[in-house]
């Protein structure tokens, strides 16, 4: 059964669509109507009072997410998330006028200070279908295979803290904080 964000975020892409695409003044009123109820079925009077997803031209697609999967011998570096106590590979939304491949390694090196050269894309997932915590967007998770070509350990504003599931330069146990599963990102290690 779905939950009411996924029948809000169904109806408001269907009324995006509508909006975009018909030419008919009295569907355009039943597209703007739906829109409001999609609205309506998430607002909390105390935690989102005015909630109303974000009224975009054309037709709805997914965000975008971008991750870099690094190895060193049997071990994938992971960040982790300044916002969080979550450990995850480097990466995030795509930025516009970067590709796949430059978004990883952009992303990588900001989180990391790590330099990467992506390789191939290991895995292309949707975020919801994967069983993710929900999220008000839907959105595509793309992880490239990057190779380590430079740099040095260091943290950013995104990220609190680096290492790997057997830490990076010492080998000992994963920093505290979380486990990962790369496997959940990373369907094959490839040479």
């Amino acid at each position: 059964m779905r939950t009411m964000l996924e029948i809000s975020r169904v109806l408001a892409a269907i009324a995006q669509a509508g909006r975009a695409f018909t030419k008919d003044p009295f569907n355009r009123e039943h597209f703007r109507r739906i829109a409001e109820i999609a609205d309506e079925l998430l607002r909390d009077p105390v935690r989102a009072p005015d909630f109303e997803w974000p009224r975009e031209p054309g037709y709805p697609t997914p965000k975008v997410d971008v991750r870099a999967a690094v190895f060193r011998d049997e071990r994938v570096l992971l960040v982790q998330e300044a916002s969080t106590p979550r450990w995850t590979l480097p990466g995030g939304y795509a930025d516009i006028g970067l590709s796949p491949a430059q978004n990883a390694e952009k992303e990588c090196r900001e989180e990391s200070g790590y330099d990467v050269r992506a390789r191939i894309v290991t895995s292309v997932v949707d975020r919801h279908q994967a069983g993710f915590p929900a999220h008000a967007f839907a959105f595509y998770k793309i992880t490239m295979l990057c190779d380590l070509v430079g740099g040095e350990a260091r943290t950013s504003i995104e990220s609190s803290e680096w290492g790997t599931s057997a830490n990076w330069n010492s080998g000992t146990i994963a920093p505290t904080g979380g486990t990962y599963d790369a496997t959940l990102y990373v369907n094959n290690k490839t040479s």
